[in-house]
């Protein structure tokens, strides 16, 4: 029950029980919460403290609304380690997931000096520029636009764009894979990323910038993508 004569506010109790109740899996991704109504019958509380509280959930993730339909729980993240380099084939295989693609678009271009510079080819290379929307068990996590030197990989194709990249070029290919750096900034979703990613406008996303290189110090990729911060999140293991 809520304590009424606790310090601790009313409304961070109720929020407190509902975050208890989802990691515990008594409530499921999907599940619809009951009413502000009903919380506020059931614990003999004002409706205003109930929405502070269901609010409160939704700007944290937790759950999230449907206008004219009522309150559910969100899909729980994916907790991404920052330690190593793997693809994100690599990343929803390890944690019992499936991988799949939606492709944008796949093309080779004139490179812009940006990517020029990241690929260390002059502007002449023709470039693959891979626009897919990534998924994991059939829900879109990023959208992400990938730029290759057809010079160094002159073979991908749609087909291949089905499977892990970094396990083409290792395994298929011989060219081992040696390091990569990610910028990770915090932003809201523009036009394209509202379509792709099935999100509303103002929603937060982390947009990574990763460059990938080979063990000899080519550059291999450079990666542009933007991620549902409501589905994943990024986590660093740190010592002292």
């Amino acid at each position: 029950m809520i304590d009424k004569n606790s310090p601790i506010p009313i409304y961070y109790q109720l929020e407190e029980k509902i975050k208890t109740q989802i990691d515990q899996g008594e409530l499921q991704p999907g599940d619809m919460l009951p009413s502000e109504r009903e919380y506020a019958s059931q614990y003999a509380i004002s409706r205003m403290t109930v929405r502070q509280a269901i609010t409160k959930l939704v700007n944290d993730g937790y759950v999230y609304r449907k206008k004219g339909t009522g309150t559910f729980v969100s899909a729980k993240k994916i907790d991404q380690p920052l330690q190593g380099l793997t693809s994100f084939t690599e990343d929803m295989k390890a944690r019992g997931m499936v991988a799949t693609n939606r492709l944008i678009h796949f093309k080779v271009i004139s490179p812009p000096l940006s990517v020029t510079k990241a690929l260390n080819i002059d502007s002449s290379t023709p470039v693959y520029e891979i626009q897919r929307v990534r998924l994991a068990d059939g829900l879109p996590m990023a959208l992400e636009t990938t730029y290759i030197s057809k010079h160094l990989i002159p073979n991908i194709t749609e087909k291949l764009l089905e499977q892990s990249l970094y396990d083409y070029v290792e395994n298929s290919l011989g060219k081992e894979i040696g390091e990569g750096t990610q910028i990770i900034e915090s932003s809201t979703v523009n036009q394209n990323e509202i379509t792709h990613l099935n999100v509303k406008k103002g929603s937060p996303v982390l947009l990574i910038e990763r460059h990938t290189y080979l063990k000899d110090g080519t550059p291999l990729e450079l990666v542009k993508s933007s991620y549902r911060a409501d589905r994943y999140r990024f986590m660093i293991n740190m010592q002292r």
